[in-house]
């Protein structure tokens, strides 16, 4: 049976790749995003419904909440990467990762579980670095942390209503924001090289494709999930289940 899913910053990377997952499965999806030209690409090629919001801008949420009489599912996806360290990251820095990876969560829920019906599910795409932090990410490593907090809490508040509210925590995925990143800090590298060593971190030595965790947050929203709430998936192939410690085997 078609659900209703709403996708908060779906029209790229992990976000785009729930969209896919969910409209392979037959779903009516609710994309928002602030990048209004990529959601009308993404509208014309799967033919979702496409809404500008910026979710760091908690009117224009519960505006965009209005436009939906019923969810079944809502999938919290956006989010941005800053670096820096408490000591030399700006308040302006500072403000926007909390505005759009803490504040985009807390008020697309506070528009959107309203309109969640019983048996339906909640999914926010939180970190591994709510866990451990790479060096100078002290503000966007805050925020993944609020985020395991927040889906704990809201999973107590709403299991009476049906409403389960879980996480997926990923390792590097292959994603626009991922890339940037690797153009940063590349040292005039290529990218796909970047990337790849990346990757060579995890124990599976590969990052992940956004369909792999679109994978694991479909089965969340899912009703095979019906006894899971309040938990935090890791989809970081490995990544946290290891030590970094060198062993004399090892040096040679």
């Amino acid at each position: 049976m078609s659900r209703t899913v709403v996708v908060t910053g779906g029209a790229a990377g992990i976000g785009r790749g729930a969209v896919e997952r969910f409209v392979a499965e037959g779903d009516q999806v609710v994309v928002l995003d602030r990048d209004a030209d990529a959601l009308a690409a993404l509208s014309d090629e799967l033919g979702v419904r496409g809404v500008a919001v910026d979710v760091g801008d908690r009117d224009s949420l519960a505006v965009a909440a209005q436009e939906v009489s019923s969810v079944d599912a809502l999938v919290c996806a956006a989010g941005i990467q800053r670096y820096g360290t408490v000591v030399d990251t700006p308040a302006s820095v500072y403000d926007e990762v909390m505005a759009v990876n803490v504040g985009g969560v807390f008020f697309a829920c506070q528009a959107f579980v309203p309109k969640v019906s019983r048996g339906g599910s909640v999914v926010v795409v939180a970190s591994v670095q709510a866990y451990a932090a790479q060096k100078s990410v002290a503000a966007y490593s805050m925020g993944k942390g609020a985020l395991l907090s927040l889906v704990r809490a809201m999973a107590v508040d709403h299991a009476a209503d049906g409403i389960r509210v879980n996480a997926v925590c990923p390792g590097s995925v292959d994603t626009p924001m991922l890339r940037t990143s690797a153009a940063q800090f590349g040292g005039g590298r290529s990218t796909d090289d970047v990337v790849a060593e990346w990757g060579r971190s995890h124990p599976l030595g590969r990052v992940a494709t956004p369909g792999e965790v679109a994978e694991v947050i479909h089965f969340l929203a899912s009703p095979a999930a019906a006894f899971v709430t309040g938990a935090d998936v890791k989809v970081d192939g490995g990544l946290t289940a290891g030590l970094a410690v060198v062993l004399p085997e090892d040096a040679r």
